[in-house]
């Protein structure tokens, strides 16, 4: 029977309560939440911070008071962004704050974004210096961390870097493990929207000779599930919650990022598939004891 490894999103970088209010901010919060997508179902929870006003952050500090209170709590396994804080003048290596964490608090995987992209927010525009140098430099301090990275793919020609340029250097160990971005295309160049046929052709470009893991970032309320379970379909993972939609059903809002991991746990099981536990989807990864 097949383990699905689903990862929740509880907060991102853009919006936050003002389209929300149940969205989890503050550390407190979001240990919470990360506790209670937890026991829903959730392998890996995604973490993003924000300062006391709620503002996009990537404080050290801050991911550290997260990440020991989600340990406290259970062993989830923690993932942190390395995207930038979406504020005036912010560069890509301010997204590395959590490379710098000790190694009691240090995530098990951070996001490593390898697309060279523009997004604008707001009145801001700014361009992700995600070059293939930086990528490179990224991944090989995260393999020296034993840190495994979450790929996040933008567009075709970034999957084609991944295991035309970063695989061969030697800097990625197997098995790779993938996000597909869909839906940012709105707001962000170089990013491609949602829709079956641009899933297969991305799935139809990874490589038939390994294993990969992948799963699919379905931005917005009217993909994001038919993205997640689309995705499971095709034989990948999944990944819900409020940073990539903050919907339940249409003119609903979510009360919770728990409550779109219990639903995602009762499609997989009624499509004859199980859930994968952090300690299973930690062996599905091979990922390296801190």
């Amino acid at each position: 029977m097949k383990k699905v490894i689903i990862t929740v999103a509880q907060t991102g970088a853009f919006h936050g309560k003002e389209l929300n209010p149940n969205i989890p901010t503050q550390p407190d919060e979001i240990a919470a939440s990360a506790y209670d997508c937890y026991n829903a179902g959730a392998s890996i929870v995604h973490i993003h911070t924000r300062d006391k006003d709620d503002r996009s952050s990537c404080d050290t500090n801050t991911f550290a008071e997260i990440n020991s209170k989600i340990r406290s709590k259970c062993n989830i396994i923690l993932q942190n962004s390395t995207a930038p804080p979406t504020k005036p003048g912010s560069v890509a290596d301010e997204g590395l704050a959590a490379l710098n964490l000790s190694p009691d608090v240090r995530p098990e995987m951070c996001s490593l974004d390898c697309s060279l992209i523009t997004t604008s927010w707001g009145d801001l525009t700014w361009i992700y210096m995600w070059t293939r140098d930086w990528i490179m430099k990224t991944a090989k301090r995260m393999r020296e961390l034993n840190i495994k990275p979450e790929l996040e793919i933008f567009n075709i020609e970034t999957l084609e870097d991944v295991f035309d340029i970063y695989q061969p250097a030697g800097i990625l160990d197997d098995p790779i493990s993938l996000s597909f971005v869909m839906g940012m295309n709105k707001i962000s160049q170089g990013a491609i929207s949602y829709s079956e046929q641009n899933l297969d052709f991305m799935i139809s470009k990874l490589p038939k000779y390994q294993n990969v893991n992948f799963s699919t970032i379905s931005i917005g309320a009217k993909t994001h599930l038919t993205g997640a379970v689309q995705t499971l379909l095709k034989g990948g993972n999944v990944r819900v919650g409020f940073e990539d939609n903050v919907y339940y059903n249409r003119g609903e809002l979510a009360k919770s990022n728990a409550q779109m991991v219990e639903r995602i746990v009762r499609i997989i099981r009624e499509l004859g598939m199980e859930v994968a536990t952090p300690d299973e989807a930690r062996q599905i990864l091979k990922l390296k004891k801190m």
